[in-house]
């Protein structure tokens, strides 16, 4: 029986294990529409995603935007995204059945997003129930992603040393959070990033299949 190289695979959630863009530009382009402010793109919130609500919304609207507007953006985003999650986003080709796979090999699975940790918790219980054995998105007082404060709990909680995890992402902020924590990186360019834009900010692995990701994380 072959040693298998991980204890554990930790998964970022939009645009490594969920298509969630269409939501979150449409709750996007809702709050700015409410609060007075043209609304953007598909490619532009693209570009805007990776590093949390509050850093979207910074992106989204004028440089010379009072804060307390950016605060009202950020209270009507909330509460219509908590509503709206869900509309169009789902499933990567693949993904779902990948994850059982993997858990049928007796690694652990995780989920680490800079989403609001009420989005994470309702998409994995919507899309994969009993798929992952802790899950955490952006709370108060807990450092966001590229910090490996999360990563490290989770290796903590599960008594795991960080070079037998490897976390999976699709952005620059996913390769700094890896090599934050210690842990190996694996990037999918079906995500919200450009294979040009991860080879630039350092991907060393990159798959553009669930095939292939499932045999790294799976390999001996």
């Amino acid at each position: 029986m072959k040693l298998l190289k991980y204890d554990i695979a930790i998964f970022d959630m939009d645009g490594t294990i969920l298509n969630t863009l269409e939501d979150l530009k449409d709750s996007l382009n809702y709050s700015l529409r409410t609060c007075g402010f043209p609304e953007r793109t598909l490619s532009e919130v693209r570009d805007f995603v990776g590093n949390g609500i509050v850093k979207l919304i910074e992106r989204a609207v004028p440089s010379d935007a009072e804060m307390y507007k950016k605060s009202e953006i950020r209270d009507v985003f909330n509460n219509y995204y908590g509503v709206h999650f869900a509309d169009k986003t789902k499933p990567y080709d693949g993904i779902t059945d990948m994850i059982k796979k993997i858990r049928s090999k007796n690694i652990l699975t995780a989920v680490v997003s800079n989403k609001p940790d009420y989005g994470v918790q309702s998409l994995c219980r919507q899309f994969f129930e009993g798929l992952f054995d802790y899950s955490t998105g952006a709370r108060e007082g807990i450092e966001k992603k590229p910090h490996p404060a999360s990563v490290n709990y989770i290796l903590k909680k599960y008594d795991i040393p960080a070079h037998r995890a490897v976390y999976i992402g699709d952005s620059d902020v996913d390769i700094m959070t890896a090599k934050s924590a210690g842990a190996d990186c694996i990037i999918v360019d079906w995500g919200f990033r450009s294979r040009a834009e991860l080879i630039s900010a350092g991907a060393d692995t990159i798959v553009s299949g669930t095939q292939e990701l499932y045999n790294l994380i799976c390999g001996s």
